[in-house]
């Protein structure tokens, strides 16, 4: 009797299923690490456009005899004036989008709650805590500002004054 080997030519099933298993941790570290990333870059767009808005603001002190915003009207002059938005209802121009592509509105001197991820909250008169609770304290000093921003990899607001 003849008896021939045959090899065959392929993969054999546990290799199929060590590399599919492989490609799938590979696509899966991908996918939960993504998300995470993509908020930590809108969060340094945030910082970054915050920070914009600080120097708008010294400039503003600047042209003002060191005065800052102290009442919505005034605010609503400073947005429009320096960041070519809208006074009346306190919305940034169009080189000062979230990156979602929305235009940030200003509050004055209120709280931002859950809902508030395009708005920048501005306190005059005030300076940030350093605590880490994203909070104002009063100063009382007529060029003291705070400006604060919600991210969304921290819980606290963003904050950044012109002491920093």
């Amino acid at each position: 009797m003849n008896t021939a080997n045959k090899k065959q030519n392929g993969f054999t099933i546990i290799e199929v299923v060590l590399v599919l298993a492989i490609a799938g941790l590979i696509f899966l570290m991908v996918f939960v690490a993504l998300p995470s990333l993509q908020r930590g870059q809108r969060d340094t767009q945030r910082k970054n456009d915050i920070s914009r808005v600080q120097v708008q603001m010294t400039n503003y002190l600047t042209s003002t005899r060191g005065s800052v915003p102290d009442d919505r009207d005034s605010l609503g002059g400073f947005v429009e004036g320096y960041l070519k938005g809208t006074s009346s209802n306190l919305t940034a121009g169009d080189e000062y989008k979230d990156p979602n592509g929305n235009n940030y509105v200003f509050k004055f001197g209120t709280p931002l709650n859950e809902q508030d991820k395009n708005t920048i909250g501005y306190y005059n008169k005030s300076a940030c805590k350093t605590d880490g609770t994203g909070d104002v304290d009063s100063t009382d000093a007529n060029r003291d500002f705070a400006l604060l921003i919600k991210l969304e990899n921290q819980t606290a607001p963003y904050c950044i004054d012109n002491k920093s």
